[in-house]
């Protein structure tokens, strides 16, 4: 057996496109000889997925799962709304996030690469696996999935509580898709305040500082003036401080409060996914 080295296989993928395990195969099948391994790869029809492989995908599905214990979430790729309403590819969606939640996986695989390959195949366009994410889910928490409209958009949303047994709620079940439906329309990056990450705060008041310093006040009060609209910013961009979609009188984070006192137990969002079909990521 030729000694196939991890950097030819990668190269031979770049140039051809093809799955990991066929770029080796093909190198060993050569002896190590590249052209031919090219040549191999393009007589076995591997390199007709990899010419479409140039193509834009900017249409696709988001396709969510959710077991007892993980949940997972998945953008599969596409270059034509069509081609992301097709049965075949809606098929492979569910086949993909079945098998990346099954088995807990967190990076592509070449098994996913299989299976991807397989269904451009099929439907004769280029087809690519953009981005997935596993969630772990622990015995006090509970996950709820949103899908809008035809795949567009998708949320996985985590709750946890101190008493588990508040799941079994149906007024928490409620809220629960409602914190979904909230996410899905609008898209926040951080979960709260203190998820937020430094430097970008730090930009984000050295900006409005620059603002408020045109206005000619004293430095306490235009301190004042940058930290509320820093707090504005915030209530903007953090799930847990934005208006609550179903009343825009009161946060997220008041109404999960208020939720967990009605079904006695105390609450919080632990993890959220929000993924939308061709954004840049």
């Amino acid at each position: 057996m030729a000694d196939v080295k991890p950097a030819d296989v990668k190269k031979l993928r770049e140039k051809t496109g093809a799955g990991m395990l066929d770029c080796k195969k093909a190198l060993v099948e050569a002896e190590g000889d590249f052209a031919k391994a090219e040549k191999l790869l393009k007589e076995q029809g591997l390199a007709a997925a990899a010419k479409r492989s140039g193509r834009a995908t900017n249409e696709g599905r988001i396709f969510t799962k959710i077991e007892a214990d993980k949940a997972g979430i998945l953008e599969l790729a596409c270059e034509t709304d069509f081609v992301a309403r097709n049965e075949n590819f809606i098929n492979a969606g569910k086949e993909l996030i079945d098998n990346i939640v099954d088995k807990n996986l967190s990076e592509l695989t070449p098994e996913l690469e299989e299976q991807v390959k397989l269904v451009i195949s099929r439907i004769k366009e280029n087809i690519s696996l953009k981005r997935f994410k596993t969630i772990q889910i622990a015995e006090n928490e509970f996950c709820m999935e949103y899908i809008h409209g035809e795949g567009g958009i998708g949320v996985i949303v985590k709750l946890a509580a101190e008493d588990k047994s508040a799941f079994e709620n149906e007024k928490l079940k409620e809220f629960a898709f409602d914190c979904a439906l909230h996410i899905a329309a609008f898209n926040p990056l951080y979960l709260s305040k203190d998820s937020v990450d430094e430097a970008y705060a730090n930009e984000q008041k050295e900006i409005f500082m620059k603002q408020a310093e045109s206005l000619d006040k004293p430095e306490k009060v235009l301190q004042g003036i940058v930290m509320g609209k820093l707090n504005k910013h915030f209530s903007q961009i953090c799930l847990l401080e934005q208006p609550f979609i179903k009343d825009d009188k009161t946060s997220l984070s008041k109404v999960l409060a208020a939720v967990g006192k009605e079904v006695g137990t105390k609450l919080s969002i632990s993890d959220f996914a929000y993924y939308k079909v061709g954004e840049e990521i």
